[in-house]
C-alpha cells in the first residue's frame, strides 16, 4: 500500500527561497511520518495569485499593476533548473516522490504546471494546467 501525505500549506508570498525552505520541512516530516509519496497543493512554489489583479484591465495596466507583476514572474521557477533541484533532492534525501505545483517560468509566459519528482531525486515529469479559468487566464499560458 502506498502511504499519502497531502500538504494544506500556503507558500509565501514573493519568496520562492522561504517556500522552497517549507516545503523541505514538509517533505522531512511526511517521510519521519511514514509518506511514499508528498504531495502539494497547486500553485505552492511561486504562489496562487488569489486576490492579485496585477493592476489589469482589459487593453490597459497600471504600473503599480506591473511591478506586481514583475515581482510574480521573479517568484516563478524555470523548469528544469535550481529551485526544481532542490526539490529533487528533498525527495533523494528522503526517498519519497514529490508532486508540486509550481509557477512555470518559460520565456515571458507563466504556467501552472505540477510536477513530479522519484524518489531518486529525478524529474519524472511536468503537466501544465491545460484551461485556466476566469482570470488566470491573464496570468498564465
Amino acid at each position: 500500500m502506498v502511504r499519502v501525505a497531502a500538504v494544506q500549506a500556503g507558500s509565501i508570498a514573493f519568496d520562492t527561497p522561504a517556500t522552497l525552505t517549507k516545503l523541505e520541512r514538509f517533505v522531512a516530516e511526511s517521510a519521519e511520518r511514514g509518506a511514499d509519496l508528498v504531495v502539494f497543493p497547486e500553485a505552492f512554489v511561486g504562489g496562487y495569485p488569489k486576490g492579485h489583479d496585477f493592476g489589469t484591465v482589459v487593453g490597459s495596466r497600471t504600473e503599480e499593476g506591473r511591478d506586481w507583476f514583475r515581482r510574480y514572474w521573479e517568484s516563478a521557477i524555470d523548469l528544469p533548473g535550481l529551485e526544481s533541484e532542490r526539490i529533487g533532492a528533498a525527495a533523494a534525501e528522503h526517498g519519497v516522490h514529490v508532486v508540486v505545483g509550481v509557477i512555470e517560468r518559460d520565456g515571458g509566459t507563466l504556467y501552472c504546471t505540477a510536477v513530479f519528482f522519484g524518489p531518486d531525486g529525478a524529474m519524472l515529469g511536468t503537466h501544465r494546467k491545460l484551461m485556466p479559468t476566469a482570470a488566470e487566464r491573464l496570468i498564465w499560458g
